[in-house]
């Protein structure tokens, strides 16, 4: 059917005399005056939904108010198929405001007929309450002061349970299914995926472009089992992960379908098209497109935007954490690419190896200011004279692409490019007991970069049976411990007499204060040293934290302590590099005291306080070893 324009013109009318109405019937905003309801009026906005589509999810009714102008909702449990509980007629308020906020994240809204729907926007409730101080008998004011639609939506990723983007049961069938019978169940269901479940066990996933590629394409025969064209073994998420997890797990491997796991048992399927409706896909999009890039220049212009990210991830309140996280997550897409077009280059590796990051990148705690330090750990079945220049021109090209993507060169040369860090496992391993054996200065420095190693491409056995052997060999060797607690001494945090925040005097940066290298690294230092000491395997300083008290070395309460400071030096980096990229400025580890509070410096010395006792705490330790 064709609308013409005064259709819509008579369709806006309608909705507008149906909210009128239901403003006026509502018993609370009905005792407003008319002119006041009229100046409310203006300023909501009307949003259709069909019988069945979700109106609202739990994050979302934490965060927004909405006025039921006409039909009906039913709020949900989160779980997929729950009945719904409550059912709402025009004209009920519901949401943040005037509901409890903290059980809303539980539940969901579905339309139960055709509704029309109307949302407040960012604190005009709160500004209502303050006119019309009886409202807060009817709404909380702090609350309905929160709502914002404004906010950047990354902030909801950190909070909202994947749980809350499962639309339906999932679609499951027997590996055995033939692939015909299977397209006509995705038809009919009207889904882009299938999970292949067999005694209650998930076997494997199948995707609408599997059907494409696999089996249309690859001229396979209909009639074959649909387990021939299945990814077996899929990438799955438990069901109370955060939609964050979601994200970055679609980003770092590229997949648009993840299988949502409760137990053992399959709870649903989410997709990137439900992360969309997050609006919070950035990160999944972006690498995205890096991964259909064909040239250097096309790279180039991806790896550009990771400022931006860094800037709407400070913006929305987002934890240094899972900015790290997500912003590594962008490197290491960058990285795989740049292999993959080095391949296609050079033709396929002659033998397996494992592409290496080390240090941020390897711990997942990249910012928008970050050099490379990566390495090549080989195939022992390497040959200098038959391999050597394959892998020499693929490290380079991964390198040099790095450094235009904004990845400068390692100034110490600790990259894959270098022949030193381009290497067979068994000189790895010569390379690390070399280093644990003599501790001299310069393996401590190359202890502290290489003992924070994570696989990006290849074969990751290559790398992690070399870590199993090096952390069987730190544990509870307490000479080798002793070289490490003093290498991490020499970096103390910036505080002078009585504990006054101390600022560079001299160099390029007087005036400042240097949040990596007198902050945060000091906090790495010492969650290395914990992670050696117990033979964790952990990389992430927070994770290495969390299981710091498993050494000994540290109490649980130090732990927490240690945690919390991490934490805010980290954000303070996080915002102060965010304002320079808003300034259009390089960013940098460079802050002036003066520009925090006076709040914020108390923060900052009791941050630096916390390290600077833990430190203590090891000198003390180790003194006699």
């Amino acid at each position: 059917m064709t609308h013409t324009l005064s259709d819509h013109t008579q369709d806006h009318a309608a909705d507008q005399a149906a909210l009128a109405a239901a403003l006026q019937a509502h018993p609370v905003l009905g005792q407003l005056t008319d002119a006041v309801r009229q100046d409310l009026q203006s300023g909501l906005s009307l949003a259709h939904f069909d019988t069945g589509q979700q109106v609202a999810d739990g994050s979302s009714l934490s965060r927004r108010t909405g006025l039921l102008v006409r039909g009906s909702i039913g709020l949900h449990e989160a779980a997929p198929a729950a009945p719904a509980s409550v059912v709402l007629s025009a004209p009920q308020w519901f949401g943040a405001g005037v509901m409890w906020r903290g059980a809303l994240g539980d539940w969901r809204a579905l339309a139960r007929e055709p509704a029309l729907v109307a949302f407040w926007p960012s604190g005009q409730l709160a500004a209502l309450c303050e006119q019309h101080p009886w409202l807060g008998l009817y709404i909380e004011p702090a609350t309905a002061a929160a709502t914002s639609e404004s906010v950047d939506p990354q902030l909801r990723l950190m909070q909202t349970p994947v749980r809350s983007l499962i639309r339906r049961l999932p679609v499951t069938l027997p590996p055995q299914t033939s692939i015909h019978a299977a397209a006509v169940v995705m038809r009919e269901e009207r889904v882009s995926s299938v999970l292949l479940v067999e005694d209650g066990q998930l076997r494997g996933l199948v995707t609408d472009r599997d059907l494409r590629n696999r089996a249309l394409a690859g001229g396979l025969d209909p009639s074959l089992p649909l387990v021939d064209i299945a990814t077996l073994s899929p990438w799955t998420l438990d069901i109370g992960e955060p939609v964050f997890q979601a994200l970055l797990l679609m980003a770092r491997h590229n997949i648009h379908h993840v299988p949502v796991m409760d137990g053992e048992a399959v709870a649903g399927m989410i997709t990137t098209t439900d992360v969309t409706q997050q609006h919070s896909t950035s990160p999944v999009f972006l690498a995205g497109d890096i991964h259909k890039q064909t040239t250097l220049e096309g790279l180039v212009a991806c790896a550009a935007k990771v400022r931006g990210l860094q800037k709407h991830l400070s913006a929305a309140g987002a934890s240094a954490h899972a900015t790290g996280h997500i912003i590594t997550a962008i490197t290491d897409a960058l990285t795989t690419r740049l292999l993959q077009l080095g391949e296609q280059r050079l033709g396929p590796a002659p033998v397996p190896f494992a592409w290496v990051a080390a240090g941020s990148q390897a711990r997942s705690e990249q910012t928008a200011k970050s050099d490379q330090d990566n390495c090549m750990v080989l195939d022992d079945a390497y040959d200098p004279t038959a391999h050597g220049a394959y892998f020499k021109a693929l490290a380079t090209w991964v390198c040099d692409g790095l450094h235009a993507c904004g990845y400068v060169h390692c100034p110490g040369e600790m990259m894959a490019m270098t022949d030193q860090w381009r290497q067979p496992r068994r000189v790895w391993t010569q390379y690390f007991h070399r280093w644990i054996d003599t501790p001299e200065p310069k393996a401590l420095m190359l202890t502290c970069v290489f003992f924070d190693v994570r696989t990006v491409a290849g074969e990751p056995e290559l790398l992690e049976g070399l870590r199993r052997e090096v952390l069987n060999k730190t544990r509870d060797n307490r000479l080798f411990l002793a070289h490490m607690v003093g290498n991490a001494l020499s970096r103390q945090p910036p505080l002078g007499l009585f504990g006054r925040l101390s600022t560079q005097r001299g160099g390029q940066h007087p005036g400042t204060i240097d949040l990596k290298h007198k902050g945060i690294v000091p906090v790495t230092d010492l969650a290395r040293v914990y992670a050696l000491a117990a033979g964790h395997d952990a990389v992430n300083t927070r994770d290495r934290l969390a299981h710091a008290a498993d050494s000994g070395e540290i109490s649980p309460g130090s732990v927490r302590d240690l945690e919390d400071a991490l934490e805010f030096l980290a954000m303070l980096r996080i915002r102060h590099q965010a304002r320079q990229i808003a300034a259009g400025h390089d960013a940098d580890n460079f802050l002036r005291p003066a520009s925090l509070s006076n709040f914020e410096r108390e923060q900052l010395k009791d941050a630096f306080d916390v390290v600077k006792q833990l430190q203590d705490v090891l000198a003390q330790r180790y003194r006699s070893a």
